[in-house]
């Protein structure tokens, strides 16, 4: 099998250096077999390497090759799901104890790029701006539940208080958040691979799984091998392809799209963004937008529920793009792309076991940069033994999506145009 080059995105054409990783050919055996070579496979190889297990990690194209290597780069606190949400569904205890390993997940992305010298411009300061009067209120109230929580890197800012991190007049206001951030997401993918690698994980290219048999010892085959492991970490996401179907329900992929201007030189770039920091607006279909290494704008937005491409996407990005910098009317666009990411209805990430020895993470619902890294952890927690955190999150519940295999996208489509009109509204 060959492996499906990256995407022609923006990050493609500034990786970093990254050898090509052999396909698995022949039968071999390992403690753990992770497939999955995105975010949360790379951490889990790394984190069970580092503990002395035999690691091998099948992805079939190359390594950050789905949504960690497309994504926005956006170091999120907390998750998509609210704090409000996950205290119904798990009480005030538990929801308090998740927060913390969201917070914990940042330190271990940090702690990471630091200790293995990851290139990937990393950069603290995240902006969530509001569109309307109405949306600042539900951020006043998102700044509660975290102070509630003990975080204190956020405040809210009125309109004047937006000047100084960005020039632009489609926001009222804002919860400026010192302790998220950004980063170059391609780069900090193949970093986490080549640090696992180091660490002694075997990491293998264009290798396709066909096929998880469950068992004692459990079996994962791709055209020209196979592994045998005393457990599996399956982290497909929303590229999982109906190799689990026990789980697919719970999980739906959508596509999203990213547009990067060209080099806008360092004055002009800074000029947008004053402070560099992160920004994502507080849309049901968001917007979100930060400023590259090189001063470009890189600028993410719409949804879509099919794998196509529209035609005319570079246009409706740009579109998009100056309605909230109209200055930039005159700026070319060198790259714009897609890919899809993986949601859960609640918004929440999906952790869990197939079977005692075969575990999985999805659905990370656009927080996948950091919250990644906290599942990783928890699912090598668990393959120790030390099962309590990994069954906190597994406690999360989650519905299967309405409409089975071949409507579900459709009737997600229909939902996702209601809040598209209430977003204007």
């Amino acid at each position: 099998m060959t492996a499906q080059p990256h995407a022609p995105s923006y990050y493609a054409a500034s990786a970093n250096p990254a050898p090509q990783r052999p396909a698995l050919k022949g039968n071999i055996s390992a403690d753990v077999c992770v497939i999955g070579g995105g975010y949360t496979g790379c951490h889990a190889a790394l984190t069970l390497a580092e503990q002395g297990y035999r690691v091998v990690l099948l992805e079939a194209n190359r390594i950050g090759w789905g949504a960690s290597g497309r994504n926005g780069g956006q170091l999120c606190t907390g998750f998509a799901r609210g704090q409000g949400s996950l205290e119904k569904a798990l009480g005030k205890a538990d929801a308090a104890r998740l927060f913390q390993l969201a917070e914990e997940a940042k330190a271990i992305v940090a702690r990471r790029i630091e200790q293995h010298r990851i290139a990937c411009d990393l950069t603290w300061g995240y902006l969530y701006g509001a569109p309307k009067a109405r949306h600042l209120e539900g951020l006043r109230h998102e700044l509660e539940e975290l102070e509630a929580n003990g975080y204190r890197r956020a405040r809210l800012l009125d309109r004047a208080g937006l000047a100084p991190h960005l020039a632009s007049d489609a926001y009222v206001g804002g919860l400026l958040d010192e302790g998220a951030g950004h980063l170059h997401p391609l780069n900090f993918a193949l970093g986490l691979a080549a640090a696992a690698a180091a660490a002694g994980a075997s990491l293998h290219e264009a290798s396709a799984v066909t096929r998880v048999t469950p068992g004692a010892k459990v079996r994962v085959e791709t055209a020209e091998g196979s592994v045998t492991a005393d457990f599996c970490v399956a982290a497909c996401n929303a590229y999982l392809d109906g190799l689990l179907p026990q789980i697919q329900s719970r999980m739906m992929p959508v596509a999203t799209y990213m547009t990067a201007t060209a080099p806008l030189g360092e004055n002009r770039a800074k000029a947008l963004i004053p402070s560099n920091v992160a920004v994502g607006d507080t849309n049901f279909v968001l917007n979100y937008f930060r400023r590259s290494a090189d001063h470009r704008l890189l600028f993410g937005g719409g949804v879509s529920y099919t794998a196509r491409m529209p035609a005319s996407l570079p246009a409706d990005m740009r579109r998009t793009m100056l309605r909230v910098f109209p200055q930039l009317a005159d700026a070319r666009q060198d790259f714009t792309w897609g890919g899809n990411v993986s949601i859960t209805q609640d918004r929440a990430p999906h952790l869990g076991r197939v079977a005692p020895n075969l575990y999985f993470a999805q659905g990370f619902s656009g927080q996948g940069v950091a919250i990644t890294a906290i599942a990783a952890k928890v699912i090598a927690e668990a393959i120790k033994g030390q099962a309590e955190r990994f069954d906190l999150f597994a406690r999360i519940p989650h519905r299967p999506f309405p409409g089975g295999k071949y409507l579900r996208a459709p009737t997600l489509a229909l939902a996702m145009t209601w809040f598209r009109l209430r977003d204007r509204l």
